[in-house]
């Protein structure tokens, strides 16, 4: 049986190998018991980023501390609206829980860190203007910035109207103007007439 010192070593080689991130059932597939995780947890040498998830603590920090974990957790969902606004850059809003969209039908992702808001999207609103980006080693979806408009203008009854319309300013300020996947978009989640005033003022 190898040491307490030996353990350790060979969990951190194993966390290194797969890019420095391992969900507990991840560790113990590769042989990491959980208690070699709580006895690196208590050292300082792994990170608890949410329940069940671990990450090497001597890694450069996260780029999106909040949006990996999440990514992690619910790996169906898509990060949506407020939270989409902040990756994307058109918000002044700083977002207190991860928004996340789930198909109208899935399960619900249990609690866990950081506190994410769910929101069930259907049919073409969920699946239309998904991107994936690679942050942190992590393949996370978030919607395009077009698509998250729409978004907001959907939900402008829970995040604010003023929030959809200080992000439409910004976004034509500050990204290439495409209009008409907006209004593309905004078809699909049944708010046209609702957006298009706001659009013909920023024109």
């Amino acid at each position: 049986m190898a040491s307490g010192t030996a353990r350790i070593d060979q969990a951190r080689a194993l966390f290194r190998r797969h890019g420095g991130m391992l969900k507990t059932r991840e560790a113990r597939a590769l042989g990491i018991h959980p208690r070699t995780l709580y006895e690196m947890r208590d050292q300082g040498l792994v990170e608890q980023l949410a329940w069940g998830l671990y990450r090497l603590a001597d890694l450069p920090p996260l780029a999106a501390p909040d949006l990996v974990p999440v990514a992690v957790r619910i790996p169906e969902g898509v990060i949506c609206l407020i939270s989409a606004l902040a990756f994307h850059e058109i918000t002044t809003q700083i977002p207190r829980v991860v928004h996340v969209a789930i198909r109208r039908n899935a399960r619900p992702p249990g609690p866990g860190y950081p506190p994410t808001q769910v929101f069930r999207f259907s049919g073409k609103a969920f699946a239309q203007g998904i991107e994936e980006h690679e942050i942190d080693g992590t393949s996370v979806r978030i919607y395009s910035v077009e698509k998250t408009l729409a978004d907001c203008f959907k939900y402008r009854n829970r995040i604010g109207l003023d929030t959809a319309v200080e992000a439409l300013q910004l976004y034509r300020q500050r990204k290439p103007m495409e209009f008409d996947k907006i209004l593309e978009y905004a078809r699909t989640c049944r708010v046209a007439r609702v957006i298009t005033p706001y659009l013909e003022s920023i024109l």
